[in-house]
């Protein structure tokens, strides 16, 4: 019964949403909706033996949106329009560069504090791969609690303020190798629909099988997204893509994850953080955007393109917009992943960096 009032409250603010031009808006609606469902504690599911009686997506229907996400990733990454984009890889590197020392020097600035160690303060504020920081945090030294809240309140910063950022900067489609991605995938989705259906389920369980096989960061979207690529490739799919209705499904599932994993419990145990964490999450989306707008748009984007391949985080939510605003989300993609994968890649060295000098400094 729970859910169901979620699933109704949700489709009623999607449509609402739609009416007045809001992008993505089955996301943006779950975000809410489960947002004040997390907060109010409202509706409330049966309690069960060893649960927390607050609403939870299960594990595997968050993994199942998440795959589904990589499925129409894959296939609106073409060869043709990477190619393209291999013309523009300076700026595209430094805007990848920009957006994380940017936010690793937030974190510095975070770790100033007592109460926070540099490494917790870095891995709490760097940019993108907010799951996968969370995860590993801990093994790496820093407060996984404080990295989790942060890494999510930074997100969630992000989404909320996404729909106005699109409706203000207009349509996503830009020129030059960015305007080449725009429609790469969607508009060549000619295949019948079980095609659809068949291409969207098989992907996305091998490639979450694959992914979790090779212990690849953020699988669920990165295993699913290379093998739709590969397959959409050999041009065998007959341009198949995901289906709307499962499409607008699992932008809904995304939102809810997000909004259901902000309760009142884990903001009151770094209250004290929250103020000092808010203003440096919207210092470091200004200062993300007034540097790598710029850079990219070197390389032909829109401003909306721009702005969205340099959010520091909200990978889906991003990418749902692009796709949605019909913009270039070939660049908006490969500004994300390089810089979700180049950061968890240096996690372990920064991780031990920070550790040696926070050893020196109590010292």
């Amino acid at each position: 019964m729970a859910w169901l009032v979620v699933a109704a409250a949700t489709a009623a603010l999607a449509v609402g949403m739609d009416r007045v031009g809001v992008p993505s808006a089955a996301l943006f609606a779950a975000l809410v909706v489960g947002l004040v469902a997390a907060l109010t504690g409202w509706p409330r599911p049966r309690r069960r033996a060893g649960g927390d009686g607050r609403l939870q997506l299960p594990g595997p229907v968050a993994l199942g949106a998440q795959a589904v996400l990589g499925v129409l990733s894959g296939a609106l990454l073409q060869p043709a329009t990477l190619a393209e984009l291999a013309g523009a890889w300076a700026p595209v590197l430094a805007a990848v560069v920009a957006t994380l020392v940017i936010s690793v020097l937030a974190g510095l600035l975070l770790g100033l504090r007592r109460d926070v160690d540099a490494a917790t303060g870095s891995f709490a504020m760097v940019a993108g791969g907010a799951s996968g920081l969370t995860s590993i945090a801990g093994e790496l030294g820093a407060d996984q609690r404080v990295v989790a809240v942060v890494q999510y309140l930074r997100v969630l910063v992000i989404l909320l303020a996404m729909p106005a950022v699109a409706l203000l900067l207009g349509s996503g489609s830009g020129g030059g190798a960015a305007g080449a991605g725009a429609t790469g995938g969607l508009a060549a989705g000619a295949a019948p629909p079980w095609l659809d259906v068949v291409f969207t389920a098989v992907v996305a369980v091998a490639g979450v099988l694959l992914a979790r096989r090779l212990r690849v960061p953020a699988g669920a979207l990165l295993g699913p997204m290379v093998l739709a690529a590969a397959a959409s490739a050999t041009g065998l799919t007959q341009g198949a893509t995901v289906p709307a209705a499962v499409l607008q499904v699992a932008f809904a599932l995304i939102g809810l994850q997000v909004g259901l994993s902000f309760t009142r419990e884990s903001l009151r145990s770094v209250r004290r953080l929250l103020p000092a964490a808010l203003g440096l999450i919207v210092l470091v989306i200004v200062a993300t955007a007034a540097a790598g707008v710029p850079l990219l748009r070197l390389a032909g984007a829109s401003t909306l393109d721009a702005y969205l391949a340099t959010t520091p985080g909200g990978l889906y939510a991003v990418v749902a917009t692009s796709a949605d605003a019909g913009g270039d989300t070939t660049l908006v993609l490969a500004v994300q992943v390089l810089r979700l994968l180049v950061m968890l890649l240096l996690a372990p060295l920064i991780a031990s960096a920070l550790g040696r000098r926070g050893g020196r400094r109590r010292t």
